[in-house]
């Protein structure tokens, strides 16, 4: 990873990532992960979710819910942390299914998201479909949840299986304007932040780190 492009995520507040993670992998998180879901019972129906960024419920399952989505996360650190230039720790990640015709609207995140990593897992048409990300830095976000940018400026970047797009998710609006022209695409939102930073207590949803003599796993 080059200055230039950590310093073109700085400024720019987005990267683009096409082929970050291979299709085939992807593929197969995508496959364990349902056939996880159908061998527990739980019904796809049971994990849709209404939001005030989608047009029509979707299917999300989160990394607490399923603990291989958030090793994923934690293992992905190392590699986030390199392109963004410094240190960083992991905060919560979330699965979610998008339908033919489905949008997000434009909004900003919660401050777990920092820096965030949208990543196309499959799309059953192979067709890209974009996310938009704002040009502006906004300092103090606000909930919103609208059907374009307005006036402001954006960048907007096709995205196929394997595809990525690291964003500022607190500090850039972004979403995707555009219906979803796939019957269904499905896609991983990874989050982290910077420990030094002042959403250090997002780090791990929370969750208190125990001292080292506390994780001994030996018979007393």
């Amino acid at each position: 990873m080059t200055d230039d492009r950590r310093q073109d995520y700085r400024e720019q507040g987005y990267l683009a990532l096409p082929g970050f993670v291979p299709a085939d992998v992807t593929h197969a998180f995508l496959a364990t992960l349902k056939s996880d879901l159908i061998r527990g019972g739980v019904s796809f129906d049971a994990l849709k979710r209404g939001s005030a960024l989608l047009k029509t419920e979707a299917v999300e399952v989160y990394g607490q819910q399923y603990p291989p989505m958030a090793t994923f996360l934690w293992g992905m650190t190392p590699a986030i942390s390199t392109l963004v230039g410094h240190d960083l720790r992991p905060t919560y990640c979330y699965f979610r299914m998008y339908r033919a015709g489905d949008i997000c609207r434009v909004h900003s995140d919660r401050h777990a998201c920092e820096h965030s990593l949208s990543l196309l897992l499959a799309a059953s048409d192979d067709k890209a479909w974009p996310l938009e990300v704002g040009s502006q830095h906004i300092e103090t976000p606000r909930e919103r949840a609208d059907a374009d940018f307005g006036d402001e400026a954006y960048g907007s970047v096709p995205m196929l299986a394997g595809d990525a797009v690291l964003y500022q998710g607190v500090h850039r609006l972004h979403g995707r304007m555009m219906p979803n022209p796939n019957r269904w695409s499905a896609h991983l939102f990874l989050h982290w932040v910077d420990p030094a930073g002042p959403y250090a207590a997002q780090a791990f949803e929370g969750m208190q780190i125990p001292a080292t003599e506390a994780l001994a796993m030996e018979g007393r």
